[in-house]
Protein backbone atom coordinates (compact mmCIF):
# COMPACT_ATOMS: atom_id res chain seq x y z
CA UNK A 1 0.00 0.00 0.00
CA UNK A 2 1.71 3.22 -0.71
CA UNK A 3 0.77 6.70 1.03
CA UNK A 4 -0.22 7.12 4.56
CA UNK A 5 -3.99 7.21 5.92
CA UNK A 6 -5.44 9.74 7.75
CA UNK A 7 -8.93 9.49 9.06
CA UNK A 8 -11.07 12.09 11.58
CA UNK A 9 -14.35 12.38 12.74
CA UNK A 10 -16.75 14.94 12.96
CA UNK A 11 -20.45 15.66 14.68
CA UNK A 12 -22.05 14.94 17.17
CA UNK A 13 -19.91 11.54 18.97
CA UNK A 14 -21.92 8.35 19.86
CA UNK A 15 -21.40 5.31 22.13
CA UNK A 16 -19.64 3.24 18.93
CA UNK A 17 -18.29 5.88 16.82
CA UNK A 18 -14.32 4.86 18.13
CA UNK A 19 -15.35 0.96 16.87
CA UNK A 20 -15.32 2.58 13.24
CA UNK A 21 -12.14 4.59 14.04
CA UNK A 22 -11.08 1.12 15.23
CA UNK A 23 -11.85 -0.74 11.72
CA UNK A 24 -10.19 2.18 9.80
CA UNK A 25 -6.84 1.97 11.85
CA UNK A 26 -6.70 -2.29 11.66
CA UNK A 27 -7.72 -2.73 8.39
CA UNK A 28 -4.97 -0.16 7.10
CA UNK A 29 -2.02 -1.39 9.31
CA UNK A 30 -3.08 -4.90 8.15
CA UNK A 31 -2.88 -3.90 4.56
CA UNK A 32 0.38 -2.67 4.80
CA UNK A 33 0.23 1.10 5.62
CA UNK A 34 3.12 2.53 7.19
CA UNK A 35 1.11 5.64 9.03
CA UNK A 36 -2.60 5.76 9.99
CA UNK A 37 -3.14 9.31 10.89
CA UNK A 38 -5.86 10.86 13.09
CA UNK A 39 -6.69 14.33 12.79
CA UNK A 40 -7.64 16.17 15.97
CA UNK A 41 -11.16 18.10 16.12
CA UNK A 42 -12.03 16.58 12.76
CA UNK A 43 -10.94 18.91 9.27
CA UNK A 44 -10.93 22.30 11.32
CA UNK A 45 -7.96 21.11 13.71
CA UNK A 46 -6.58 19.51 10.41
CA UNK A 47 -6.84 22.61 8.80
CA UNK A 48 -3.83 23.84 11.73
CA UNK A 49 -2.12 20.82 11.29
CA UNK A 50 -3.51 19.38 14.59
CA UNK A 51 -3.01 15.66 14.30
CA UNK A 52 -1.66 12.23 15.95
CA UNK A 53 0.26 9.21 14.91
CA UNK A 54 -2.84 6.78 15.81
CA UNK A 55 0.18 4.29 16.77
CA UNK A 56 1.21 6.52 19.86
CA UNK A 57 -2.28 5.24 21.26
CA UNK A 58 -3.11 2.01 19.89
CA UNK A 59 -0.27 -0.13 20.90
CA UNK A 60 -1.95 -3.42 21.35
CA UNK A 61 -5.20 -5.84 21.22
CA UNK A 62 -6.53 -4.73 24.58
CA UNK A 63 -6.24 -1.01 23.76
CA UNK A 64 -8.17 -1.95 20.58
CA UNK A 65 -10.84 -3.94 22.56
CA UNK A 66 -10.88 -0.34 25.07
CA UNK A 67 -11.18 2.07 22.48
CA UNK A 68 -14.38 0.35 21.10
CA UNK A 69 -15.93 0.11 24.55
CA UNK A 70 -14.98 4.23 24.38
CA UNK A 71 -17.51 6.66 24.17
CA UNK A 72 -17.34 9.69 22.39
CA UNK A 73 -14.96 10.95 19.44
CA UNK A 74 -11.38 9.56 20.53
CA UNK A 75 -10.15 12.25 17.96
CA UNK A 76 -12.07 14.94 19.05
CA UNK A 77 -15.01 16.34 16.53
CA UNK A 78 -15.99 19.54 15.09
CA UNK A 79 -18.64 21.47 13.47
CA UNK A 80 -16.77 23.23 10.86
CA UNK A 81 -18.57 24.01 7.46
CA UNK A 82 -16.24 23.52 4.89
CA UNK A 83 -16.62 26.49 2.52
CA UNK A 84 -17.65 26.06 -1.57
CA UNK A 85 -13.79 25.64 -3.39
CA UNK A 86 -15.60 28.18 -6.22
CA UNK A 87 -15.97 30.98 -2.58
CA UNK A 88 -12.51 30.14 -0.83
CA UNK A 89 -10.11 28.36 -2.75
CA UNK A 90 -7.07 28.85 -0.58
CA UNK A 91 -8.62 26.88 2.24
CA UNK A 92 -8.44 23.75 -0.28
CA UNK A 93 -4.67 25.16 -1.16
CA UNK A 94 -3.93 24.41 2.93
CA UNK A 95 -5.78 21.26 3.19
CA UNK A 96 -4.14 19.48 0.03
CA UNK A 97 -0.51 21.26 0.88
CA UNK A 98 -1.00 19.33 4.30
CA UNK A 99 -1.93 15.77 2.67
CA UNK A 100 1.17 16.46 -0.02
CA UNK A 101 3.39 17.30 3.13
CA UNK A 102 2.20 14.07 4.81
CA UNK A 103 2.34 11.51 1.71
CA UNK A 104 -1.48 11.29 2.45
CA UNK A 105 -3.11 9.19 0.01
CA UNK A 106 -6.83 8.05 1.69
CA UNK A 107 -8.74 10.13 3.57
CA UNK A 108 -11.51 8.87 5.73
CA UNK A 109 -14.65 10.62 7.40
CA UNK A 110 -16.83 9.68 9.95
CA UNK A 111 -19.77 11.20 10.32
CA UNK A 112 -23.03 12.30 9.38
CA UNK A 113 -24.88 14.20 7.00
CA UNK A 114 -22.29 17.24 7.55
CA UNK A 115 -19.35 15.10 7.57
CA UNK A 116 -20.57 13.62 4.19
CA UNK A 117 -20.92 17.58 2.66
CA UNK A 118 -17.20 17.49 3.82
CA UNK A 119 -16.42 14.26 1.73
CA UNK A 120 -17.98 15.56 -1.32
CA UNK A 121 -16.21 19.03 -1.53
CA UNK A 122 -13.10 17.73 -1.16
CA UNK A 123 -13.25 14.48 -3.57
CA UNK A 124 -14.99 17.10 -6.13
CA UNK A 125 -11.96 19.33 -5.66
CA UNK A 126 -9.40 16.23 -6.31
CA UNK A 127 -11.33 15.38 -9.24
CA UNK A 128 -10.83 18.82 -10.16
CA UNK A 129 -7.34 19.21 -9.84
CA UNK A 130 -6.51 15.53 -10.53
CA UNK A 131 -5.44 14.69 -7.24
CA UNK A 132 -4.88 11.10 -6.54
CA UNK A 133 -5.62 11.09 -2.96
CA UNK A 134 -9.06 9.03 -2.47
CA UNK A 135 -11.76 10.34 -0.39
CA UNK A 136 -14.01 7.81 1.44
CA UNK A 137 -16.99 8.39 3.55
CA UNK A 138 -17.74 6.26 6.94
CA UNK A 139 -21.49 6.87 7.83
CA UNK A 140 -22.28 7.68 11.79
CA UNK A 141 -24.85 9.69 13.28
CA UNK A 142 -27.70 8.31 16.65
CA UNK A 143 -30.03 10.27 14.58
CA UNK A 144 -30.25 7.50 12.08
CA UNK A 145 -31.08 10.22 8.83
CA UNK A 146 -28.47 9.40 6.65
CA UNK A 147 -29.88 8.84 3.22
CA UNK A 148 -29.46 5.52 1.00
CA UNK A 149 -28.29 3.64 4.03
CA UNK A 150 -30.74 0.94 5.58
CA UNK A 151 -29.23 2.70 9.26
CA UNK A 152 -26.90 4.34 10.81
CA UNK A 153 -23.93 2.68 13.13
CA UNK A 154 -24.57 4.65 16.69
CA UNK A 155 -28.32 4.46 15.97
CA UNK A 156 -29.12 0.97 17.30
CA UNK A 157 -26.35 1.39 20.60
CA UNK A 158 -28.89 4.88 20.99
CA UNK A 159 -32.17 3.43 20.78
CA UNK A 160 -30.95 0.72 23.11
CA UNK A 161 -30.11 3.15 25.66
CA UNK A 162 -33.56 5.43 24.87
CA UNK A 163 -36.16 1.86 25.17
CA UNK A 164 -33.93 1.23 28.18
CA UNK A 165 -34.36 4.09 30.09
CA UNK A 166 -38.14 4.72 29.27
CA UNK A 167 -38.91 0.97 30.94
CA UNK A 168 -36.98 2.67 34.08
CA UNK A 169 -38.75 6.11 33.36
CA UNK A 170 -42.05 4.03 33.37
CA UNK A 171 -41.33 1.91 35.98
CA UNK A 172 -41.04 4.39 38.41
CA UNK A 173 -43.60 6.63 37.38
CA UNK A 174 -46.18 4.09 38.45
CA UNK A 175 -44.98 3.67 41.76
CA UNK A 176 -46.85 6.53 43.32
CA UNK A 177 -50.76 6.26 43.48
CA UNK A 178 -51.00 9.84 42.79
CA UNK A 179 -51.62 11.44 39.25
CA UNK A 180 -48.40 12.45 37.43
CA UNK A 181 -47.44 13.42 33.57
CA UNK A 182 -44.19 12.86 32.25
CA UNK A 183 -42.77 14.18 29.20
CA UNK A 184 -39.33 12.75 28.10
CA UNK A 185 -37.40 14.89 25.56
CA UNK A 186 -34.68 12.84 22.52
CA UNK A 187 -32.88 13.69 20.12
CA UNK A 188 -32.90 13.45 16.42
CA UNK A 189 -33.35 16.99 15.13
CA UNK A 190 -35.72 16.74 12.16
CA UNK A 191 -35.93 13.19 11.93
CA UNK A 192 -38.01 11.28 14.26
CA UNK A 193 -36.14 7.80 14.30
CA UNK A 194 -34.87 8.22 17.98
CA UNK A 195 -37.86 9.23 19.92
CA UNK A 196 -39.65 6.60 17.92
CA UNK A 197 -37.11 3.63 19.61
CA UNK A 198 -39.26 4.38 22.73
CA UNK A 199 -41.76 2.45 21.28
CA UNK A 200 -39.22 -0.48 21.89
CA UNK A 201 -39.85 -0.42 25.71
CA UNK A 202 -43.20 -1.85 25.44
CA UNK A 203 -43.20 -5.64 26.37
CA UNK A 204 -44.94 -7.78 28.71
CA UNK A 205 -43.65 -6.11 31.20
CA UNK A 206 -43.74 -2.91 30.40
CA UNK A 207 -46.68 -0.46 28.59
CA UNK A 208 -44.46 1.32 27.11
CA UNK A 209 -45.07 5.14 26.63
CA UNK A 210 -48.59 6.28 25.98
CA UNK A 211 -47.76 8.79 23.16
CA UNK A 212 -45.06 9.68 20.94
CA UNK A 213 -44.53 12.54 19.17
CA UNK A 214 -42.27 13.24 15.92
CA UNK A 215 -41.18 15.67 13.76
CA UNK A 216 -42.52 13.79 10.94
CA UNK A 217 -45.74 14.96 12.24
CA UNK A 218 -46.98 19.09 12.54
CA UNK A 219 -47.52 19.36 16.18
CA UNK A 220 -51.07 20.91 18.26
CA UNK A 221 -50.94 22.05 21.54
CA UNK A 222 -54.89 21.73 21.81
CA UNK A 223 -54.90 17.90 20.61
CA UNK A 224 -52.02 17.17 22.68
CA UNK A 225 -53.49 18.65 25.84
CA UNK A 226 -56.99 16.40 24.47
CA UNK A 227 -55.26 13.29 24.59
CA UNK A 228 -53.61 13.87 27.51
CA UNK A 229 -56.70 14.07 29.24
CA UNK A 230 -58.26 11.52 27.61
CA UNK A 231 -55.31 8.97 28.93
CA UNK A 232 -56.09 10.65 32.95
CA UNK A 233 -59.54 9.24 32.49
CA UNK A 234 -58.38 5.75 32.85
CA UNK A 235 -54.65 5.64 34.36
CA UNK A 236 -53.19 7.97 37.10
CA UNK A 237 -49.92 8.21 35.35
CA UNK A 238 -48.46 9.46 32.09
CA UNK A 239 -45.54 9.16 29.96
CA UNK A 240 -44.82 10.84 26.89
CA UNK A 241 -41.89 10.51 24.38
CA UNK A 242 -41.25 13.83 22.45
CA UNK A 243 -38.35 14.28 19.57
CA UNK A 244 -36.40 17.68 20.21
CA UNK A 245 -37.59 18.78 16.92
CA UNK A 246 -41.56 18.85 16.63
CA UNK A 247 -42.65 22.07 15.03
CA UNK A 248 -46.30 23.71 14.82
CA UNK A 249 -48.00 24.57 12.17
CA UNK A 250 -46.20 27.74 11.19
CA UNK A 251 -43.14 25.95 11.51
CA UNK A 252 -41.55 26.65 14.90
CA UNK A 253 -39.74 24.50 17.13
CA UNK A 254 -41.72 24.02 20.13
CA UNK A 255 -38.49 24.25 21.63
CA UNK A 256 -37.95 28.08 20.39
CA UNK A 257 -41.27 28.77 22.38
CA UNK A 258 -39.30 29.92 25.40
CA UNK A 259 -36.36 30.91 24.70
CA UNK A 260 -35.38 34.94 23.43
CA UNK A 261 -32.55 33.60 21.06
CA UNK A 262 -31.48 30.28 19.46
CA UNK A 263 -27.63 29.54 18.74
CA UNK A 264 -27.82 28.53 14.89
CA UNK A 265 -23.88 26.15 13.94
CA UNK A 266 -22.08 26.85 10.81
CA UNK A 267 -24.30 24.69 8.90
CA UNK A 268 -27.50 26.33 10.16
CA UNK A 269 -28.71 23.89 12.51
CA UNK A 270 -30.62 25.40 15.03
CA UNK A 271 -29.77 24.05 18.98
CA UNK A 272 -32.61 22.49 20.21
CA UNK A 273 -33.32 21.49 23.62
CA UNK A 274 -35.78 22.39 26.61
CA UNK A 275 -39.34 20.96 24.81
CA UNK A 276 -39.73 18.16 27.55
CA UNK A 277 -39.73 20.86 30.38
CA UNK A 278 -41.81 23.61 28.36
CA UNK A 279 -44.26 21.05 27.79
CA UNK A 280 -44.31 19.61 31.43
CA UNK A 281 -44.95 23.21 32.59
CA UNK A 282 -47.73 23.84 30.09
CA UNK A 283 -49.36 20.28 31.09
CA UNK A 284 -48.94 21.63 34.51
CA UNK A 285 -50.69 24.67 34.38
CA UNK A 286 -53.50 23.22 32.24
CA UNK A 287 -53.91 20.17 34.39
CA UNK A 288 -53.46 21.26 38.09
CA UNK A 289 -51.29 17.27 38.12
CA UNK A 290 -47.58 16.91 39.20
CA UNK A 291 -45.97 17.24 35.69
CA UNK A 292 -42.49 16.91 35.15
CA UNK A 293 -39.91 17.07 32.30
CA UNK A 294 -36.96 14.60 31.36
CA UNK A 295 -34.34 15.29 28.87
CA UNK A 296 -31.69 12.61 27.95
CA UNK A 297 -29.67 15.42 26.29
CA UNK A 298 -25.96 13.59 25.57
CA UNK A 299 -26.67 11.15 27.52
CA UNK A 300 -28.46 8.91 24.68
CA UNK A 301 -25.09 9.36 22.88
CA UNK A 302 -22.28 8.50 25.23
CA UNK A 303 -23.79 5.27 27.03
CA UNK A 304 -20.91 2.87 26.21
CA UNK A 305 -22.30 0.56 28.93
CA UNK A 306 -25.15 -0.71 27.07
CA UNK A 307 -23.90 -0.68 23.79
CA UNK A 308 -25.40 -2.73 20.77
CA UNK A 309 -22.83 -5.60 20.55
CA UNK A 310 -24.21 -5.28 16.80
CA UNK A 311 -24.06 -1.94 16.25
CA UNK A 312 -20.54 -2.07 17.72
CA UNK A 313 -19.75 -4.79 15.37
CA UNK A 314 -21.57 -3.07 12.30
CA UNK A 315 -19.78 0.24 12.92
CA UNK A 316 -16.35 -1.65 12.62
CA UNK A 317 -17.65 -2.75 9.73
CA UNK A 318 -17.98 -0.09 7.80
CA UNK A 319 -14.52 1.59 8.56
CA UNK A 320 -12.85 -1.50 7.42
CA UNK A 321 -14.92 -1.75 4.11
CA UNK A 322 -14.13 2.11 3.77
CA UNK A 323 -10.70 1.36 3.72
CA UNK A 324 -10.86 -1.95 1.36
CA UNK A 325 -13.10 0.61 -0.77
CA UNK A 326 -9.93 3.08 -1.02
CA UNK A 327 -7.67 0.40 -1.40
CA UNK A 328 -9.52 -1.22 -4.82
CA UNK A 329 -9.82 2.68 -6.51
CA UNK A 330 -12.62 3.87 -5.11
CA UNK A 331 -13.31 8.02 -3.86
CA UNK A 332 -16.12 9.97 -3.19
CA UNK A 333 -18.56 7.08 -1.57
CA UNK A 334 -19.82 6.45 1.34
CA UNK A 335 -20.06 3.11 2.85
CA UNK A 336 -23.33 1.62 3.28
CA UNK A 337 -25.68 -0.73 4.99
CA UNK A 338 -28.18 -2.89 3.27
CA UNK A 339 -30.66 -5.48 4.70
CA UNK A 340 -31.21 -8.05 3.25
CA UNK A 341 -33.65 -9.99 5.94
CA UNK A 342 -34.86 -9.29 8.89
CA UNK A 343 -35.46 -12.94 10.36
CA UNK A 344 -33.43 -13.98 10.12
CA UNK A 345 -31.51 -10.45 10.19
CA UNK A 346 -29.12 -9.95 7.53
CA UNK A 347 -26.89 -7.18 6.46
CA UNK A 348 -24.21 -6.30 3.28
CA UNK A 349 -22.01 -3.54 3.09
CA UNK A 350 -22.05 -1.27 -0.08
CA UNK A 351 -20.91 1.94 -1.60
CA UNK A 352 -23.22 5.18 -2.40
CA UNK A 353 -21.83 8.57 -4.38
CA UNK A 354 -21.61 10.76 -1.58
CA UNK A 355 -23.09 13.47 -3.85
CA UNK A 356 -26.24 11.92 -3.14
CA UNK A 357 -26.37 11.58 0.02
CA UNK A 358 -24.72 14.52 1.85
CA UNK A 359 -27.42 16.99 2.94
CA UNK A 360 -30.26 14.69 2.41
CA UNK A 361 -32.23 14.14 5.84
CA UNK A 362 -33.70 10.22 6.18
CA UNK A 363 -37.12 10.90 7.82
CA UNK A 364 -38.98 8.27 9.51
CA UNK A 365 -41.61 6.95 6.84
CA UNK A 366 -45.65 8.34 7.69
CA UNK A 367 -46.67 4.64 6.87
CA UNK A 368 -44.59 4.02 9.95
CA UNK A 369 -46.95 6.34 11.74
CA UNK A 370 -50.41 5.90 13.56
CA UNK A 371 -52.84 7.75 11.46
CA UNK A 372 -53.54 10.54 14.67
CA UNK A 373 -49.23 10.86 14.62
CA UNK A 374 -49.24 9.47 18.18
CA UNK A 375 -47.08 6.77 18.23
CA UNK A 376 -45.53 4.09 15.68
CA UNK A 377 -46.54 1.21 13.78
CA UNK A 378 -45.40 -2.72 14.28
CA UNK A 379 -43.56 -2.08 11.02
CA UNK A 380 -41.24 0.50 13.06
CA UNK A 381 -40.44 -1.95 15.67
CA UNK A 382 -39.61 -4.70 12.84
CA UNK A 383 -37.27 -2.35 11.34
CA UNK A 384 -35.54 -1.10 15.01
CA UNK A 385 -35.52 -4.52 17.23
CA UNK A 386 -32.96 -6.14 15.33
CA UNK A 387 -30.45 -3.33 15.61
CA UNK A 388 -30.81 -3.52 19.52
CA UNK A 389 -29.29 -6.97 20.36
CA UNK A 390 -26.49 -7.97 21.88
CA UNK A 391 -24.63 -6.83 24.52
CA UNK A 392 -20.47 -5.54 24.83
CA UNK A 393 -19.59 -5.41 28.44
CA UNK A 394 -17.09 -2.25 29.31
CA UNK A 395 -13.77 -2.96 31.34
CA UNK A 396 -14.20 -2.51 34.62
CA UNK A 397 -12.02 -0.75 36.97
CA UNK A 398 -12.49 -0.47 40.50
CA UNK A 399 -16.75 -0.24 39.47
CA UNK A 400 -16.56 1.58 37.00
CA UNK A 401 -15.64 1.72 32.74
CA UNK A 402 -12.36 2.41 31.80
CA UNK A 403 -11.93 4.52 28.64
CA UNK A 404 -8.83 5.06 26.59
CA UNK A 405 -8.15 8.71 25.99
CA UNK A 406 -5.56 11.49 24.47
CA UNK A 407 -4.01 13.63 27.50
CA UNK A 408 -3.78 16.47 25.28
Amino acid sequence: MQGNVIVGQSGGPTSVINSSLVGVYKTAKDRGVKKVYGMRHGIEGFLNEQYVDLEDYIQSDLDIELLKRTPSSFLGTCRYKLPDFEEDEEVYWRLFNILHKMDIKYFFYIGGNDSMDTIKKLSNYAESINSDIRFMGVPKTIDNDLAATDHTPGYGSAAKYIASAMKEIIRDAKTYPTDSITVVEIMGRNAGWLTAAAALSRAEDCTGPDLIYLPEVEFDYDKFLKKILEIKKYQTTAVVAVSEGIKTADGLYVSEANKKSVYVDSFGHKQLGGTALYLADFLGEQTGIKSRGIVFSTLQRCASHIVSRRDITEAYTVGADAVQAALNGDTGKMVTLERISNTPYQIKTGLYDVNLIANVEKCVPLEWITDDGTYVSHEFNEYASPLIIGELSPFMVDGLPRHLFIDK
